[in-house]
């Protein structure tokens, strides 16, 4: 169980740099996380849904924030993040309500949107997409594709594994694969070396038939075009104001984050989200003041490690500071070191990845690229 709670973390941390690989790992760690707890433990998954959930969000929000680095289309950027907003909003609703109907009426279309543009990259200049075609891609993934699969898991609740279980081999669906295994080995070895043949033989189909990419699976490339100067300039243009768009979009997302997250915890659920969500407002807010007041004095970092601590370091001060307050409840010391590590790594990213972001972009969402060649 850590082994695999410990992979759900690291791995999407590979998103920013390498957005296609590290989403779909993220993707498929997913799918099988609950097929090895069941092989291979003997755990409860009384609370599965809650921590699924809460672990899906975590992986898409590195994946959003990493939008803000490498996209360079703004308009698929601003659809994207529509999507995002759309279904942590959904999750959360779900957190506090446990009404499954919700996350069918807030599907995951910003996952597949996501795998969709990244794939495109790979052979078209993303700024070339016309907007039609951004369009029609997210509602082609809503309609066609995530809206069918929210109804099949969250109201017909039905589990693609237990009807394999029950189709295939005819057991029942509470039965391990372990079990299945241990009774038919040839039929599941068959099957891996079946699957390997299949997307080997697709993998070399594809490499003939479609044309060489023009771009790589990294996404640092994408940074090339941005000098030194635009990046300063940016920076500077950041640091100019604490209170703007950008710090009501971080206290909104971590808040929803928090409020997500402590429901999946142990004993979460009982601690009122409103006091939640303010408590984690105002470490932003106190956050993004100590980072503007930094970067105004010319404190910069040479990698997001070294910010990271140090965001670390001021978020556990003022995590400290509140505990001490009178009339303060006195929350679980690894709950609360678990929320300000997280918090940290998501500002971390934010405010990393939206100093590119502003770099690259102007007020108008055109891409500083395209305003210089016209």
């Amino acid at each position: 169980m850590l082994l695999v709670i410990a992979a759900r973390l690291l791995i999407p941390l590979l998103i920013p740099a390498y957005p296609l690989p590290g989403i779909i790992a993220a993707l498929v760690l997913d799918a099988v996380d609950q097929t090895l707890f069941q092989t291979f433990t003997h755990l409860p998954l009384d609370g599965y849904q809650s921590y699924d959930k809460a672990l899906d969000i975590y992986y898409l929000s590195i994946a959003y924030i990493s939008t803000l680095r490498n996209w360079t289309n703004h308009f698929a950027f601003q659809v994207g993040r529509f999507l995002f907003y759309y279904r942590l909003a959904g999750v959360a609703l779900f957190e506090l309500s446990g009404w499954r109907v919700l996350l069918f009426i807030f599907p995951n279309t910003f996952e597949y949107f996501f795998i969709w543009y990244e794939t495109v990259v790979l052979w078209r200049n993303p700024r070339r997409l016309p907007r039609a075609a951004v369009v029609g891609a997210a509602a082609t993934i809503w309609l066609i594709i995530k809206l069918p699969q929210e109804f099949w898991l969250h109201i017909a609740r039905l589990d693609l594994t237990d009807v394999l279980k029950t189709a295939l081999f005819g057991a029942p669906p509470e039965t391990t694969w372990g079990v299945l295994f241990q009774a038919l080995p040839g039929v599941f070895i068959g099957a891996v070396v079946a699957s390997v043949a299949l997307i080997g033989g697709l993998a070399w189909l594809a490499g003939r038939r479609l044309p060489r990419p023009e771009s790589s699976l990294s996404a640092e490339a994408r940074l090339r075009s941005l000098g030194g100067e635009r990046l300063r300039a940016a920076r500077v243009g950041w640091a100019a104001r604490v209170f703007d768009r950008d710090l009501v979009e971080k206290v909104g997302l971590v808040s929803l984050l928090v409020v997500i997250f402590a429901q999946a915890l142990p004993g979460g659920a009982a601690i009122s989200p409103l006091p939640m969500a303010v408590a984690a407002a105002l470490v932003i807010i106190l956050n993004t003041g100590v980072s503007h007041w930094l970067a105004r004095r010319g404190v910069g970092w040479r990698n997001a490690l070294g910010q990271f601590i140090v965001m670390t370091a001021a978020n556990l001060t003022i995590a400290a500071a509140f505990q001490v307050l009178p009339g303060a409840r006195d929350l679980d010391d690894a709950a609360v070191a678990f929320f300000v590590l997280l918090l940290s790594l998501i500002v971390t990213l934010f405010d990393r990845f939206t100093e590119i972001h502003m770099a690259r972009f102007h007020r108008g969402g055109e891409s500083t690229d395209e305003r210089v060649r016209l």
